[in-house]
């Protein structure tokens, strides 16, 4: 289509009806004066403006940094500097092997792939692009990491080992209930009624600047209350002990009111607990995992027990009962068996 200036815009779609309507929804936007003009506007600019006018306003610091990562380390120097309306697929394409090609994880790529669509698509709403050049094309693929989640004996055994453990309890909130290693962190004695058996996580550690903090959970699902096994009641109750007799006169410690601390009452950091998982495997004899693999062997356990799916998803804070199904597919087929003896139970006749 023509602009005023001489100028012409053009539209993409899938279909003719799709151009058309397109078309129509141009035609009437210009009509109003509300069609964007990417004119004079480089990629570069537009993340810019895309960054200080949509993403800081309305994500966490942690999540705002990490765009803005990807925006200033790589894709402005790269191809920062076509014109917004120029862009193309094939620019995408070219940048994201670039990156592969300079050592970047897989992973990595398909992150900066999403940055750029996140970014388009707002693009795309204000009418300064009409096609979104980082939705057609396909990030690289990346090797699905297997998880290790222990086998009920090996969940056993653990608890075992970290009997009488100044952290005892963490590992067992982290293994019973599958809390994040940020939920768990960010956990408050306020977050936690023993007495009726509930916790709520409503906040997760972070350190922002080399200082730790409380931000909001991973996604609005992570906000979540969950009812607490006994094991978890027992073990929490005997960690609050041990942690009132740490407690020094006159210390400042544990500011936030934090569940799980060192012992001067300063928040704990990530890295030093998964040294401390390793260290723990290892003296069960136990083979080495991710700390975050207590969360998966929470999801494997409750499922082989018969756990509805749905509950799990709720109880590990998943946004979509896909999450859980794709991530677990491994118990899917015992479940089926099970699902297929229980029917044959029901249905078949008794024997005289």
């Amino acid at each position: 289509m023509s602009l005023p200036n001489g100028r012409r815009k053009y539209l993409y779609g899938g279909t003719r009806e799709e151009v058309r309507r397109k078309l129509a929804r141009a035609l009437g936007a210009q009509e109003t004066g509300s069609l964007g003009d990417a004119r004079g506007r480089t990629l570069g600019e537009f993340l810019d403006e895309w960054l200080r006018d949509i993403v800081r306003p309305s994500v966490r610091v942690w999540t705002y940094r990490g765009y803005e990562v990807h925006v200033r380390r790589h894709i402005k120097p790269a191809i920062g500097r076509i014109p917004l309306e120029r862009l193309e697929p094939t620019h995408v394409q070219a940048f994201l092997n670039q990156k592969l090609a300079e050592g970047l994880s897989p992973k990595s790529v398909r992150y900066l792939r999403g940055t750029l669509r996140t970014a388009l698509n707002q693009a795309m709403r204000w009418g300064f692009v009409a096609r979104n050049a980082a939705a057609l094309v396909d990030g690289p693929r990346v090797q699905r990491f297997e998880i290790a989640p222990f086998t009920p004996e090996e969940a056993r055994r653990f608890l075992t080992a970290v009997k009488g453990h100044r952290l005892e309890a963490l590992y067992t909130v982290a293994l019973a209930i599958g809390l994040r290693q940020g939920e768990a962190l960010g956990l408050r004695w306020q977050d936690i009624d023993l007495e009726m058996g509930y916790l709520r996580v409503s906040r997760q550690l972070q350190r922002v600047d080399g200082k730790f903090e409380l931000v909001e959970p991973k996604t609005p699902r992570s906000r979540r209350t969950i009812v607490m096994p006994p094991i978890v009641i027992r073990s929490l109750r005997d960690h609050r002990d041990r942690q009132f007799q740490e407690e020094r006169p006159g210390g400042s410690g544990n500011s936030l009111g934090l569940v799980f601390t060192r012992a001067d009452g300063e928040p704990l950091d990530g890295t030093v607990i998964s040294h401390d998982f390793h260290r723990v495997l290892g003296h069960a004899g136990l083979i080495q995992r991710r700390f975050h693999d207590l969360r998966h062997s929470c999801a494997t356990l409750l499922l082989a027990q018969g756990v509805p799916a749905r509950v799990v998803m709720e109880v590990l804070g998943h946004s979509q009962i896909a999450i859980t199904m794709n991530t677990y597919t491994h118990v899917i087929p015992e479940l089926r068996r099970d699902a297929a003896e229980r029917m044959d139970s029901v249905l078949r006749e008794p024997e005289r």
